[in-house]
């Protein structure tokens, strides 16, 4: 007689396994383009995801006016399905045609280190470089040693903290990547 609940273990081992050895397994992860209404969904979780209030840094604007630049990952497990796995905010720049801005992007606390950031940086990646932008930036404070440790590894060059950045007071380290 099969054991039900060992198997549906075993089964989210090798998922997340699969995750961690080079990218999102398409029968755990639905990655799709991001609507406007997206926004309701992720503003909910992000304060928890983050652990602190971080909220106000994601405007609804960014999802009415750059929702087709964005992606919303979505768990397609038969226990999670349709739930909220991950998400990326960015933008191709009006101003700097060669650019790209990677603005908000949050991975579901139980899928970090899964490659699932990783998949969703790619293929932003992919859009922008269709778009012939050749650099894609994104900026984070000073503290945020975990953001800066993950662009470091995904190959972005990292300045030193940029002094009132954002007004008084509110330094960023920039990063850059080339395409």
């Amino acid at each position: 007689m099969w054991n039900v609940r060992g198997l549906l273990r075993r089964r989210r081992w090798l998922i997340a396994a699969r995750l961690r050895s080079g990218g999102v397994n398409p029968e755990a992860i639905r990655l799709r383009t991001a609507t406007a209404a997206d926004y309701d969904q992720i503003i909910a979780v992000v304060d928890d995801w983050w652990g602190r209030p971080i909220g106000h840094a994601l405007a609804r604007v960014f999802l009415d006016h750059f929702y087709a630049t964005s992606t919303i990952a979505e768990d397609a497990t038969a226990e999670n399905k349709g739930e909220l796995a991950g998400f990326l905010i960015g933008f191709l720049s009006p101003s700097q045609p060669d650019a790209a801005y990677i603005h908000f992007v949050g991975v579901h606390p139980r899928l970090r280190g899964a490659g699932l950031a990783r998949t969703l940086y790619e293929r932003f990646f992919a859009l922008a470089r269709a778009h012939d932008r050749r650099v894609v930036s994104a900026i984070t404070a000073p503290q945020n040693t975990g953001s800066i440790a993950f662009h470091t590894a995904m190959g972005f060059t990292v300045t030193p903290p940029i002094p009132d950045y954002d007004g008084e007071g509110s330094a960023k380290v920039l990063f850059q990547r080339r395409l």
